[in-house]
Protein backbone atom coordinates (compact mmCIF):
# COMPACT_ATOMS: atom_id res chain seq x y z
CA UNK A 1 0.00 0.00 0.00
CA UNK A 2 1.54 3.28 -1.14
CA UNK A 3 0.37 5.27 1.89
CA UNK A 4 2.01 2.89 4.34
CA UNK A 5 5.19 2.81 2.26
CA UNK A 6 5.25 6.61 2.42
CA UNK A 7 4.66 6.61 6.19
CA UNK A 8 7.51 4.15 6.73
CA UNK A 9 9.80 6.33 4.62
CA UNK A 10 8.82 9.36 6.72
CA UNK A 11 9.75 7.42 9.84
CA UNK A 12 13.29 6.83 8.61
CA UNK A 13 13.98 10.55 8.58
CA UNK A 14 11.95 11.44 11.66
CA UNK A 15 13.66 8.91 13.94
CA UNK A 16 17.07 10.17 12.83
CA UNK A 17 15.99 13.80 13.29
CA UNK A 18 14.92 13.22 16.88
CA UNK A 19 18.34 11.72 17.61
CA UNK A 20 19.83 14.83 16.02
CA UNK A 21 17.66 16.96 18.30
CA UNK A 22 19.17 15.17 21.29
CA UNK A 23 22.67 15.96 20.00
CA UNK A 24 21.68 19.61 19.58
CA UNK A 25 20.31 19.78 23.12
CA UNK A 26 23.53 18.29 24.49
CA UNK A 27 25.45 20.96 22.57
CA UNK A 28 23.25 23.73 23.95
CA UNK A 29 23.77 22.46 27.48
CA UNK A 30 27.51 22.58 26.86
CA UNK A 31 27.28 26.19 25.69
CA UNK A 32 27.60 25.54 21.97
CA UNK A 33 25.16 24.97 19.12
CA UNK A 34 23.34 27.69 17.19
CA UNK A 35 20.15 28.75 19.02
CA UNK A 36 18.57 29.41 15.61
CA UNK A 37 18.82 25.69 14.92
CA UNK A 38 16.39 25.15 17.77
CA UNK A 39 13.74 26.95 15.75
CA UNK A 40 14.64 24.85 12.73
CA UNK A 41 14.13 21.66 14.74
CA UNK A 42 10.76 22.92 15.95
CA UNK A 43 9.72 23.71 12.39
CA UNK A 44 10.74 20.24 11.23
CA UNK A 45 8.81 18.44 13.94
CA UNK A 46 5.75 20.68 13.72
CA UNK A 47 5.43 20.91 9.94
CA UNK A 48 6.98 17.71 8.63
CA UNK A 49 6.45 15.22 11.47
CA UNK A 50 3.18 16.84 12.57
CA UNK A 51 1.22 18.62 9.85
CA UNK A 52 2.47 16.26 7.13
CA UNK A 53 3.21 12.85 8.64
CA UNK A 54 0.91 12.64 11.65
CA UNK A 55 -1.92 14.17 9.65
CA UNK A 56 -1.64 11.42 7.01
CA UNK A 57 -1.84 8.83 9.76
CA UNK A 58 -4.84 10.35 11.52
CA UNK A 59 -6.83 11.71 8.60
CA UNK A 60 -6.31 8.83 6.18
CA UNK A 61 -5.03 5.55 7.69
CA UNK A 62 -6.64 5.63 11.13
CA UNK A 63 -9.83 7.15 9.77
CA UNK A 64 -10.12 4.34 7.22
CA UNK A 65 -9.50 1.69 9.88
CA UNK A 66 -12.29 3.08 12.06
CA UNK A 67 -14.82 4.02 9.40
CA UNK A 68 -14.25 1.24 6.86
CA UNK A 69 -12.60 -1.67 8.68
CA UNK A 70 -14.59 -1.73 11.95
CA UNK A 71 -11.61 -0.96 14.21
CA UNK A 72 -12.49 0.80 17.49
CA UNK A 73 -11.35 4.39 17.57
CA UNK A 74 -12.06 5.19 21.21
CA UNK A 75 -9.67 2.63 22.66
CA UNK A 76 -6.77 0.38 21.69
CA UNK A 77 -4.00 1.24 19.22
CA UNK A 78 -5.91 3.95 17.34
CA UNK A 79 -6.70 5.91 20.48
CA UNK A 80 -3.14 5.39 21.77
CA UNK A 81 -1.58 6.76 18.58
CA UNK A 82 -3.76 9.87 18.57
CA UNK A 83 -3.17 10.48 22.28
CA UNK A 84 0.57 10.11 21.76
CA UNK A 85 0.52 12.62 18.91
CA UNK A 86 -1.16 15.12 21.22
CA UNK A 87 1.19 14.38 24.12
CA UNK A 88 4.31 14.73 21.98
CA UNK A 89 2.97 18.00 20.61
CA UNK A 90 2.73 19.20 24.21
CA UNK A 91 6.38 18.27 24.80
CA UNK A 92 7.34 20.37 21.78
CA UNK A 93 5.34 23.24 23.23
CA UNK A 94 7.36 22.91 26.43
CA UNK A 95 10.68 22.92 24.57
CA UNK A 96 9.83 25.86 22.35
CA UNK A 97 10.82 28.69 24.73
CA UNK A 98 13.97 26.82 25.81
CA UNK A 99 15.59 25.65 22.60
CA UNK A 100 16.74 29.13 21.61
CA UNK A 101 17.09 30.58 25.10
CA UNK A 102 20.42 31.51 26.77
CA UNK A 103 19.84 28.71 29.36
CA UNK A 104 21.51 30.68 32.13
CA UNK A 105 19.55 28.96 34.88
CA UNK A 106 20.24 25.38 35.95
CA UNK A 107 16.50 24.78 36.10
CA UNK A 108 16.18 25.74 32.43
CA UNK A 109 18.92 23.33 31.40
CA UNK A 110 17.45 20.52 33.45
CA UNK A 111 13.96 21.13 32.06
CA UNK A 112 15.13 21.19 28.44
CA UNK A 113 17.03 17.93 28.88
CA UNK A 114 14.04 16.31 30.60
CA UNK A 115 11.68 17.32 27.78
CA UNK A 116 14.08 16.31 25.01
CA UNK A 117 14.66 12.87 26.52
CA UNK A 118 10.94 12.31 27.04
CA UNK A 119 10.11 13.48 23.52
CA UNK A 120 12.78 11.40 21.80
CA UNK A 121 12.08 8.20 23.71
CA UNK A 122 8.34 8.61 23.23
CA UNK A 123 8.76 9.18 19.51
CA UNK A 124 11.09 6.20 19.05
CA UNK A 125 8.65 3.89 20.87
CA UNK A 126 5.79 5.37 18.85
CA UNK A 127 7.56 4.67 15.56
CA UNK A 128 8.37 1.10 16.59
CA UNK A 129 4.73 0.41 17.51
CA UNK A 130 3.45 1.79 14.23
CA UNK A 131 6.02 0.00 12.07
CA UNK A 132 5.67 -3.40 13.76
CA UNK A 133 1.97 -3.49 14.66
CA UNK A 134 -0.29 -0.76 13.33
CA UNK A 135 0.99 -0.62 9.76
CA UNK A 136 1.15 -4.36 8.94
CA UNK A 137 -1.96 -5.30 10.91
CA UNK A 138 -3.85 -2.26 9.66
CA UNK A 139 -3.03 -3.09 6.06
CA UNK A 140 -4.20 -6.66 6.55
CA UNK A 141 -7.41 -5.48 8.20
CA UNK A 142 -8.13 -3.10 5.33
CA UNK A 143 -7.44 -5.87 2.81
CA UNK A 144 -10.14 -7.99 4.42
CA UNK A 145 -12.56 -5.17 3.68
CA UNK A 146 -11.37 -5.03 0.06
CA UNK A 147 -9.37 -1.83 0.55
CA UNK A 148 -6.07 -2.22 -1.24
CA UNK A 149 -5.03 1.41 -1.48
CA UNK A 150 -5.43 4.64 0.46
CA UNK A 151 -4.54 8.10 -0.82
CA UNK A 152 -1.21 9.60 0.07
CA UNK A 153 0.01 13.07 -0.80
CA UNK A 154 3.27 14.91 -1.43
CA UNK A 155 4.44 17.54 1.06
CA UNK A 156 3.52 21.17 0.54
CA UNK A 157 6.34 23.60 -0.28
CA UNK A 158 6.51 24.58 3.41
CA UNK A 159 6.62 20.93 4.50
CA UNK A 160 9.29 20.18 1.88
CA UNK A 161 11.37 23.10 3.17
CA UNK A 162 11.03 21.76 6.71
CA UNK A 163 12.16 18.33 5.49
CA UNK A 164 15.23 19.77 3.78
CA UNK A 165 16.06 21.75 6.92
CA UNK A 166 15.82 18.52 8.92
CA UNK A 167 18.23 16.77 6.58
CA UNK A 168 20.69 19.67 6.94
CA UNK A 169 20.41 19.47 10.73
CA UNK A 170 21.39 15.79 10.61
CA UNK A 171 24.69 16.80 9.07
CA UNK A 172 25.30 19.49 11.67
CA UNK A 173 24.24 17.38 14.65
CA UNK A 174 24.83 13.64 14.06
CA UNK A 175 22.02 11.65 15.69
CA UNK A 176 22.62 10.59 19.27
CA UNK A 177 22.13 6.94 20.18
CA UNK A 178 20.40 6.75 23.55
CA UNK A 179 21.50 3.65 25.52
CA UNK A 180 18.68 4.26 27.97
CA UNK A 181 15.86 3.56 25.53
CA UNK A 182 14.83 -0.05 24.90
CA UNK A 183 13.43 -0.37 21.41
CA UNK A 184 11.58 -3.36 20.02
CA UNK A 185 8.75 -4.70 17.92
CA UNK A 186 5.29 -5.87 18.87
CA UNK A 187 2.76 -4.93 21.48
CA UNK A 188 4.85 -6.12 24.42
CA UNK A 189 7.56 -3.57 23.54
CA UNK A 190 5.07 -0.70 23.55
CA UNK A 191 4.95 1.38 26.77
CA UNK A 192 1.15 1.61 26.44
CA UNK A 193 0.71 -2.17 26.54
CA UNK A 194 -1.08 -3.18 29.71
CA UNK A 195 -1.75 0.46 30.61
CA UNK A 196 -3.93 2.22 28.03
CA UNK A 197 -3.99 -0.65 25.52
CA UNK A 198 -4.47 -4.39 26.08
CA UNK A 199 -2.70 -5.36 22.87
CA UNK A 200 -3.71 -6.13 19.32
CA UNK A 201 -5.46 -9.44 20.02
CA UNK A 202 -7.75 -8.01 22.67
CA UNK A 203 -8.35 -4.66 21.00
CA UNK A 204 -8.70 -5.58 17.31
CA UNK A 205 -9.30 -9.30 16.97
CA UNK A 206 -12.77 -10.60 16.17
CA UNK A 207 -14.07 -14.09 16.86
CA UNK A 208 -13.03 -14.97 13.31
CA UNK A 209 -9.43 -13.97 14.14
CA UNK A 210 -9.45 -16.08 17.28
CA UNK A 211 -10.84 -19.07 15.36
CA UNK A 212 -8.08 -18.72 12.77
CA UNK A 213 -5.47 -18.58 15.54
CA UNK A 214 -6.89 -21.68 17.24
CA UNK A 215 -6.90 -23.55 13.93
CA UNK A 216 -3.29 -22.63 13.25
CA UNK A 217 -2.21 -23.73 16.72
CA UNK A 218 -4.15 -26.95 16.34
CA UNK A 219 -2.43 -27.77 13.06
CA UNK A 220 1.07 -27.27 14.46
Amino acid sequence: MRLIEDLRADHQLIEQAVGSLRTFVEARLAGSGDPADGRRFLTFFRLYAGDFHHAKEEEVLLKALVEQAEIPGHRGPVAVIIDEHRRMGGLLDGMEPLLGAPLQEASQRARLLELAVDYSRSLWHHIDAENSVVFPEGQERLRRFNIGELPSRPPTPEESAAREAGIALLAAYPPLVDPGVMRGDGCVACPSYGNTCDGLEHEWWTEHDWEDARERMGSD
